[in-house]
Protein backbone atom coordinates (compact mmCIF):
# COMPACT_ATOMS: atom_id res chain seq x y z
CA UNK A 1 0.00 0.00 0.00
CA UNK A 2 1.40 3.38 -0.90
CA UNK A 3 1.98 5.98 1.83
CA UNK A 4 -0.58 8.19 0.11
CA UNK A 5 -3.34 5.56 0.57
CA UNK A 6 -2.45 5.08 4.23
CA UNK A 7 -2.77 8.81 4.74
CA UNK A 8 -6.23 8.89 3.11
CA UNK A 9 -7.41 5.97 5.24
CA UNK A 10 -6.19 7.58 8.46
CA UNK A 11 -7.81 10.83 7.43
CA UNK A 12 -11.18 9.12 6.81
CA UNK A 13 -11.13 7.52 10.26
CA UNK A 14 -10.20 10.84 11.81
CA UNK A 15 -13.45 12.22 10.34
CA UNK A 16 -15.48 10.61 13.12
CA UNK A 17 -15.84 12.40 16.41
CA UNK A 18 -15.06 10.63 19.67
CA UNK A 19 -18.81 10.51 20.34
CA UNK A 20 -19.51 8.89 16.96
CA UNK A 21 -16.78 6.30 17.53
CA UNK A 22 -18.22 5.55 20.98
CA UNK A 23 -21.71 5.10 19.50
CA UNK A 24 -20.34 2.71 16.88
CA UNK A 25 -18.56 0.70 19.58
CA UNK A 26 -21.81 0.52 21.55
CA UNK A 27 -23.61 -0.74 18.43
CA UNK A 28 -20.98 -3.46 17.97
CA UNK A 29 -21.57 -4.58 21.56
CA UNK A 30 -25.34 -4.59 20.97
CA UNK A 31 -24.91 -6.75 17.86
CA UNK A 32 -22.63 -9.16 19.72
CA UNK A 33 -25.21 -9.47 22.52
CA UNK A 34 -27.94 -10.15 19.93
CA UNK A 35 -25.79 -12.79 18.22
CA UNK A 36 -25.17 -14.53 21.56
CA UNK A 37 -28.89 -14.42 22.24
CA UNK A 38 -28.21 -12.77 25.57
CA UNK A 39 -30.65 -9.94 24.94
CA UNK A 40 -34.11 -10.96 26.06
CA UNK A 41 -36.90 -9.49 23.98
CA UNK A 42 -38.48 -7.10 26.48
CA UNK A 43 -37.20 -7.26 30.05
CA UNK A 44 -33.47 -6.89 29.43
CA UNK A 45 -34.08 -4.38 26.64
CA UNK A 46 -36.11 -2.19 28.93
CA UNK A 47 -33.48 -2.45 31.66
CA UNK A 48 -30.82 -1.38 29.16
CA UNK A 49 -32.94 1.57 27.98
CA UNK A 50 -33.66 2.71 31.54
CA UNK A 51 -29.96 2.44 32.39
CA UNK A 52 -29.03 4.61 29.37
CA UNK A 53 -31.68 7.15 30.35
CA UNK A 54 -30.35 7.23 33.92
CA UNK A 55 -26.87 8.12 32.60
CA UNK A 56 -28.15 11.23 30.80
CA UNK A 57 -27.79 14.78 32.13
CA UNK A 58 -30.95 15.99 33.91
CA UNK A 59 -32.58 17.93 31.02
CA UNK A 60 -32.15 15.04 28.56
CA UNK A 61 -33.08 12.47 31.20
CA UNK A 62 -36.43 14.16 31.89
CA UNK A 63 -37.28 14.21 28.17
CA UNK A 64 -36.10 10.63 27.64
CA UNK A 65 -38.21 9.42 30.57
CA UNK A 66 -41.28 11.15 29.10
CA UNK A 67 -40.58 9.78 25.61
CA UNK A 68 -40.19 6.29 27.09
CA UNK A 69 -43.54 6.58 28.88
CA UNK A 70 -45.26 7.99 25.78
CA UNK A 71 -43.94 5.24 23.51
CA UNK A 72 -44.93 2.51 25.98
CA UNK A 73 -48.43 3.97 26.32
CA UNK A 74 -48.92 4.71 22.61
CA UNK A 75 -47.35 1.56 21.19
CA UNK A 76 -47.11 -1.21 23.79
CA UNK A 77 -46.15 -3.68 21.05
CA UNK A 78 -42.80 -1.92 20.51
CA UNK A 79 -39.88 -3.48 22.36
CA UNK A 80 -37.47 -1.17 24.16
CA UNK A 81 -33.81 -1.71 23.28
CA UNK A 82 -30.64 0.27 22.83
CA UNK A 83 -29.44 1.27 19.40
CA UNK A 84 -26.01 2.89 19.08
CA UNK A 85 -26.27 3.32 22.84
CA UNK A 86 -29.51 5.30 22.58
CA UNK A 87 -32.99 4.39 23.84
CA UNK A 88 -34.88 2.90 20.92
CA UNK A 89 -38.10 1.02 20.28
CA UNK A 90 -38.39 -1.86 17.83
CA UNK A 91 -40.98 -3.97 16.10
CA UNK A 92 -39.85 -7.43 14.98
CA UNK A 93 -36.26 -6.52 15.97
CA UNK A 94 -36.28 -3.49 13.61
CA UNK A 95 -35.90 -0.06 15.21
CA UNK A 96 -38.92 2.14 14.56
CA UNK A 97 -38.01 5.18 16.69
CA UNK A 98 -35.24 6.36 18.97
CA UNK A 99 -34.28 9.18 21.34
CA UNK A 100 -30.90 10.85 20.98
CA UNK A 101 -29.81 12.98 23.90
CA UNK A 102 -28.32 16.38 23.11
CA UNK A 103 -25.39 15.50 25.32
CA UNK A 104 -24.50 12.31 23.39
CA UNK A 105 -23.20 14.18 20.34
CA UNK A 106 -22.79 17.60 21.95
CA UNK A 107 -25.77 18.96 20.02
CA UNK A 108 -27.87 21.93 21.03
CA UNK A 109 -31.05 19.85 21.15
CA UNK A 110 -32.19 16.28 21.70
CA UNK A 111 -33.76 14.36 18.83
CA UNK A 112 -36.67 11.99 18.42
CA UNK A 113 -35.99 10.04 15.25
CA UNK A 114 -37.91 7.54 13.18
CA UNK A 115 -36.35 4.89 10.95
CA UNK A 116 -37.52 3.89 7.51
CA UNK A 117 -39.54 1.14 9.26
CA UNK A 118 -41.87 3.84 10.62
CA UNK A 119 -44.98 4.34 8.52
CA UNK A 120 -44.90 8.15 8.47
CA UNK A 121 -44.92 8.56 4.70
CA UNK A 122 -46.80 11.61 3.43
CA UNK A 123 -46.39 12.27 -0.28
CA UNK A 124 -42.83 12.67 -1.48
CA UNK A 125 -41.34 14.27 1.63
CA UNK A 126 -41.94 14.00 5.39
CA UNK A 127 -39.99 14.58 8.60
CA UNK A 128 -38.15 11.60 10.03
CA UNK A 129 -36.55 13.37 13.03
CA UNK A 130 -37.70 16.06 15.40
CA UNK A 131 -35.58 18.45 17.46
CA UNK A 132 -36.61 18.59 21.12
CA UNK A 133 -35.70 21.35 23.54
CA UNK A 134 -38.60 20.82 25.96
CA UNK A 135 -41.78 18.79 26.03
CA UNK A 136 -45.13 20.48 26.48
CA UNK A 137 -48.38 18.54 26.84
CA UNK A 138 -49.15 19.40 23.19
CA UNK A 139 -45.73 18.05 22.12
CA UNK A 140 -46.34 14.87 24.09
CA UNK A 141 -49.71 14.37 22.39
CA UNK A 142 -48.09 14.89 18.98
CA UNK A 143 -45.36 12.36 19.80
CA UNK A 144 -47.96 9.82 20.89
CA UNK A 145 -49.84 10.31 17.62
CA UNK A 146 -46.64 10.00 15.57
CA UNK A 147 -45.66 6.78 17.33
CA UNK A 148 -49.12 5.31 16.71
CA UNK A 149 -48.99 6.38 13.06
CA UNK A 150 -45.50 4.89 12.71
CA UNK A 151 -47.03 1.47 13.43
CA UNK A 152 -50.14 1.83 11.28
Amino acid sequence: MSPKKVHKSAKAVAGFTDEERAAMKERVQELKAEARGSRAKNADGEDEVLAKIAEMPPADRVMAERIHAIVKASAPTLSPRTWYGMPAYAKDDKVVCFFQSAHKFKARYATLGFSDKANLDEGNMWPAAFALKQLTPADEAKIGALVKKALS
